[in-house]
C-alpha cells in the first residue's frame, strides 16, 4: 500500500519556479513532437519506396523517446529524486492507471508492445477485424488506418491481444496483388496460364523482377485462375488489380475462352 505521508513529502518540495521549469520542458517536448509528426511524414511522402516506410516507422519511436525523456527530466525537477519519493509517486500513478484508466492503460501498454514488436508500421497495409487499409499513424493508444474508400479507422492497440492482424507488405514496398478469373473448363490450361502471365509482365505497374505466378484450381463449376504479381507502389494495388482484370478478360474473350458465374454456395 502506498504511504500517503510519503506522497505528501514527495510533493512538498515543489515550488513555483520548479513548476515553470517543468512546464517549459513539457512545452518544448510538445513542440518537438508536433514538428516530428508534421515534417517527417511530408518528407517521407516525397521520398517514396523503402525510405518512405522507414521514415514513417521512425515517427512513433521518436515520439515515445521524447515522452520518456520528458518524464525523466520533469520528475526530478518537481520531486527530490530519492528512492522513497519515486516509489510513492510511481506507485500512486500505477494505482490511478489501474483503477481509473484500465482500458486506456491496456491500450497504452499494447502500444508500447507495438513499437517494440512492430507487427505494423506507418505505410503498412493491414487488415484487423475486417477493416483493411494503410496505416497512417501509430499514436499512443491506437493506430489510424485509411481504407480504400478514404475512411479513417481508429484501431486500439489492445486488439493485439485478441485479434488476428494480416500485414500485406510488412515494412517493405512489396505487396502481392491477386486478380481472379473464373472460366469454363473446356480450354487449353497451359495457353491460358501463359496468356495471363504475359498480361502481368507487360503491365507498366508490374515489378517484373519479382515472381509473377498463375495458380489454377479445378472446381465443380469450371476453372479458377489466380494471377499474382507485385505493383511498384502498394498504393496502386487496386488500380493494378483492375488493370490486370480488364486486360486479362479482354484477351481471354478474344481467344474465345468463356467465363462462368460462380455459384455462391459452392465457392
Amino acid at each position: 500500500m502506498i504511504d500517503d505521508l510519503g506522497i505528501k513529502d514527495a510533493f512538498a518540495s515543489i515550488t513555483g519556479q520548479a513548476m515553470l521549469k517543468a512546464l517549459l520542458v513539457i512545452v518544448i517536448a510538445s513542440l518537438v513532437t508536433v514538428a516530428i509528426q508534421k515534417v517527417l511524414p511530408r518528407i517521407a511522402h516525397k521520398l517514396g519506396g523503402r525510405p518512405r516506410l522507414y521514415l514513417l516507422a521512425s515517427v512513433p519511436l521518436l515520439r515515445l523517446v521524447i515522452i520518456l525523456a520528458t518524464v525523466m527530466i520533469v520528475v526530478p525537477i518537481l520531486v527530490e529524486p530519492s528512492f522513497q519519493n519515486m516509489v510513492a509517486i510511481f506507485g500512486a500513478l500505477a494505482l490511478a492507471l489501474g483503477f481509473a484508466f484500465k482500458d486506456y492503460a491496456n491500450s497504452l501498454i499494447a502500444g508500447i508492445v507495438t513499437l517494440y514488436e512492430m507487427p505494423y508500421r506507418p505505410g503498412d497495409w493491414i487488415e484487423v477485424d475486417g477493416q483493411y487499409g494503410e496505416v497512417r499513424a501509430i499514436n499512443t493508444r491506437a493506430a489510424e488506418i485509411v481504407t480504400p474508400d478514404d475512411t479513417v479507422v481508429i484501431i486500439p492497440h489492445n486488439k493485439l491481444w485478441n485479434s488476428l492482424i494480416a500485414n500485406g507488405n510488412d515494412g517493405t514496398d512489396n505487396l502481392m496483388c491477386v486478380a481472379d478469373f473464373h472460366l469454363e473448363a473446356n480450354h487449353d490450361v497451359g495457353k491460358v496460364r501463359d496468356l495471363l502471365r504475359d498480361i502481368a509482365f507487360t503491365s507498366p505497374r508490374t515489378k517484373t523482377w519479382h515472381p509473377v505466378s498463375v495458380i489454377v484450381f479445378n472446381k465443380p463449376w469450371g476453372m479458377h485462375y489466380r494471377l499474382k504479381a507485385y505493383p511498384f507502389n502498394p498504393r496502386e494495388q487496386f488500380q493494378f488489380i483492375s488493370e490486370l482484370t480488364a486486360r486479362g478478360s479482354a484477351e481471354l474473350a478474344r481467344q474465345g475462352v468463356k467465363f462462368v458465374s460462380v455459384p455462391v454456395a459452392v465457392d
